[in-house]
């Protein structure tokens, strides 16, 4: 972790937590003052499981879910939420009664695409996006734009932390919130009280995880 000032916040499951770090970290859209790390709930199996647990109760038998958007480096997440969501009765359009696992393509300007090959896994289906984390929505807006630009429908955004309820007029779930994390804050970067305060960037950030300073 790349601070000393670090702590997991646990849930009811053993195997479920989430491990953060505060201080001043800069992402590629902001800043923040805490560092959430998702790696091993992306990585191994066992966490992914649970918070594909987690997650399944607010689509199984209520929304419809063709293919799962995997953004972030979280499709073992969408593996195991895949596997939830058909265990039992559940609602999908696809001819083989089964869901879709994609991960997207990314273009030097950071937008999404989908080659050809993989149009039939989102042209007219309901596609379920999944993130490590929504806060300034970014990635998220984009997963969006895509997905309706080849012909998809979004089914909703789920992640495994969020700071917001809802983006581009979608739902937002997720295991983790703001309530978790009371003082969680993130900033502009041209206006970020921590660095007008002077206090120097941690580390830099992103899907990928963090680069100390």
């Amino acid at each position: 972790m790349p601070t000393a000032t670090s702590y997991k916040i646990r849930t009811k499951r053993n195997n479920l937590f989430l491990r953060v770090s505060e201080g001043h970290f800069a992402t590629n859209h902001s800043h923040i003052n805490y560092y959430i790390d998702v790696t091993t709930q992306k990585t191994r199996l066992s966490e992914a499981q649970a918070v594909a647990e987690e997650l399944v109760s607010y689509y199984n038998n209520s929304t419809i879910v063709d293919t799962i958007l995997c953004l972030d480096g979280t499709e073992v997440i969408g593996t195991c939420l895949a596997n939830e969501l058909t265990r039992g009765n559940f609602l999908s359009i696809n001819a083989h009664q089964t869901i879709y696992v994609l991960t997207p393509e990314h273009t030097s300007g950071s937008q999404l695409i989908f080659r050809d090959s993989l149009l039939s896994a989102v042209k007219g289906k309901h596609v379920l996006i999944l993130a490590a984390s929504v806060t300034t929505g970014y990635t998220a807006k984009s997963a969006v734009e895509a997905i309706q630009y080849y012909g998809g429908e979004v089914a909703g955004i789920a992640s495994i932390f969020a700071t917001v309820d809802s983006c581009a007029s979608y739902p937002v779930h997720s295991v983790f919130d703001p309530k978790d994390l009371k003082d969680y804050k993130s900033y502009p970067s041209h206006e970020c009280p921590l660095c007008k305060q002077g206090k120097r960037i941690d580390a830099l950030v992103n899907s990928f995880g963090y680069s100390k300073l």
